[in-house]
């Protein structure tokens, strides 16, 4: 079991920035990456746009590793699969982040990372390299089917590929730290 979610939170936050709310943005109201609504569950209650923008950041992290880096089992998918497949659950959701990945890996696509998946993503016949291309590719294809995505799509893109080149250099990193050890 690994612990790669401080750095993968400070990436995150770095594409997500602070308050906003676009009117073509179905999230509406958000900060740091975190929606009205999803803030309203967290709290058990109704919030307003000023507590929104007053959201502090313990409360952010905490939604982040509960509601998406422990939905996804970040700590139990390889290093940089972990930080790919978190950014694209915060952006778009668990479930979809995660039938990203069955997709093209070949487990029941069913929105729910289990052993399954997990045992799939290791005789994947590709290095991790390999499936971290794979799935940005997806998640990119994904993204050109939105409405909006004349509006955000390029963002969105943007934030795609940024990510897959910083997940492998986390790879390089690890690659780097064995050949010393």
């Amino acid at each position: 079991m690994k612990e790669n979610f401080n750095l993968c939170l400070q990436l995150l936050l770095e594409h997500e920035g602070g308050y906003v709310d676009h009117p073509m943005d179905p999230g509406g109201a958000t900060n740091f990456g975190v929606t009205r609504v999803v803030y309203e569950k967290y709290l058990g209650r109704n919030v307003t746009k000023d507590e929104v923008k007053a959201m502090r950041a313990d409360e952010v992290a905490d939604i982040y590793k509960r509601k998406y880096w422990d939905k996804v089992r970040g700590d139990e998918l390889p290093l940089g699969l972990d930080w790919c497949v978190f950014d694209f659950a915060v952006n778009a959701g668990v479930s979809r982040a995660s039938k990203n990945l069955q997709k093209f890996i070949g487990t029941p696509i069913d929105g729910v990372i289990g052993s399954g998946t997990l045992k799939m993503i290791d005789a994947y016949p590709t290095s991790i390299k390999g499936v971290i291309e794979v799935y940005t590719t997806e998640r990119s294809s994904f993204y050109r089917g939105l409405n909006n995505y004349a509006t955000f799509g390029r963002g969105w893109d943007k934030r795609c590929y940024a990510t897959r080149l910083s997940a492998i250099d986390m790879l390089a990193i690890k690659r780097e730290a064995s050949q010393v050890a």
